[in-house]
């Protein structure tokens, strides 16, 4: 599964992205909303990990970019403040799922389990050379 990590903190960010590699999962990780949207736009993933607070471009806005461009990637927003009124400002921007910091890293991973089992597949790049082709994702020639 391809994730995107979109988050400003670099030690939340590193972090979470390192215990998602341990899960068997492929991880981009940008640190600022321009760049997070660059990434979303030349790649296509299964889940992204999305903070509303975003230097450069507000988490918000790129999740609103991202519907804009019809990209089809799952969105699982995340935010220091957890109230009801911001997690319903979140979802109605187009995130699929909500989660309030801090979270429990296992419940992180369930719920993009949940919505990589819901979304489309992305296409994993494949390198080729004449007949070979190595999968680097999956790790198969």
């Amino acid at each position: 599964m391809r994730v995107l990590m979109v988050e400003d903190e670099h030690q939340l960010a590193d972090a979470v992205a390192r215990g998602l590699r341990r899960e068997g999962m492929a991880v981009d990780v940008a640190y600022d909303g321009m760049t997070g949207h660059e990434k979303a736009s030349i790649t296509q993933y299964d889940v992204i990990v999305l903070d509303r607070d975003l230097p450069g471009m507000s988490g918000d806005e790129l999740c609103r970019r991202l519907a804009v461009d019809g990209t089809l990637t799952r969105v699982i927003m995340l935010t220091a403040s957890g109230g009801v009124a911001e997690r319903v400002a979140g979802l109605s921007l187009g995130a699929d799922d909500y989660l309030a910091k801090p979270f429990a890293f296992t419940e992180l991973v369930a719920r993009i389990r949940a919505l990589g089992r819901r979304a489309t597949p992305a296409a994993p790049p494949l390198l080729t050379a004449g007949d070979v082709a190595l999968d680097p994702a999956r790790r198969v020639v």
